[in-house]
């Protein structure tokens, strides 16, 4: 059986309300972001000759337009270039063009009907229900908090949606590849580091003590017992008391 990996991939910097959760925010990738992209699709393409792995042609992407550019500027810069030369999957010798397939399932924690409200807005509609106490300081952050909001979940919620799409995809994967293959994945910081617990690739502590670069691929394997390995590429550490962004 031939390996599979799976590169983990957090959509570029992008055009973040202040102040205001992440989560489903619509907005672009900055300049920078872009600049994100483009540097994850070296960093791909150098893996990819190095480790002599074959690319699977279809990456998926969160639906989220800073995760959806990401993966477009990332495929844009590997299609056509000899690294998808790749019998198993066209059946020929010629270069192709990657696609991209956009999943609701790989986007970021919702926060259900406060989406794109500010951290005070939110707050603020919460102290004012008489159904709800008052949130925890860390409601932001902690793992298993879910607002108490139409359409919220949990962070960790959120990972486990996340692990199931990744679960599923490398599944089928690992029954047709015949040679090492990486396939693509890119999303959301917060949600990819929740899946890896789900997956027992981090620990639960880690999770609130890690963070993911922009458009740094982390690179999992998917081994033959159904296991799952950390094999390269850094999580960012987070600093005491840095502000969670993601």
């Amino acid at each position: 059986m031939a390996r599979i990996i799976a590169a983990l991939i957090r959509h570029g910097d992008y055009h973040q309300l202040e102040n205001t959760p992440s989560a489903w925010q619509p907005y672009p990738l900055t300049e920078a972001g872009k600049s994100h992209a483009r540097a994850a699709a070296e960093n791909l393409r150098n893996t990819l000759i190095k480790e002599k792995w074959l690319l699977h042609p279809v990456c998926d992407s969160s639906q989220l337009l800073r995760a959806w550019q990401t993966a477009e500027i990332i495929c844009e810069s590997l299609s056509n270039h000899k690294v998808l030369t790749n019998k198993t999957f066209h059946n020929t010798n010629q270069v192709n063009a990657i696609n991209i397939d956009s999943f609701d399932a790989l986007a970021e924690r919702s926060v259900g009907s406060a989406a794109n409200l500010s951290i005070s807005q939110i707050e603020e509609i919460i102290n004012t229900d008489p159904r709800f106490d008052s949130l925890p300081k860390d409601w932001k952050s902690n793992s298993r908090f879910c607002l108490p909001l139409q359409g919220a979940e949990s962070l960790i919620d959120s990972g486990k949606r996340v692990a199931n799409h990744l679960l599923k995809k490398m599944s089928e994967l690992q029954t047709s590849v015949k040679h090492p293959t990486l396939k693509l994945f890119v999303g959301h910081g917060a949600a990819f580091r929740h899946a890896a617990y789900h997956l027992g690739v981090l620990e639960f502590k880690q999770i609130a003590e890690l963070s993911m670069f922009h458009g740094q691929p982390v690179f999992i394997e998917r081994l033959e017992d159904g296991s799952w390995v950390h094999l390269f590429g850094e999580w960012k550490v987070r600093k005491k008391k840095s502000q969670y962004t993601d």
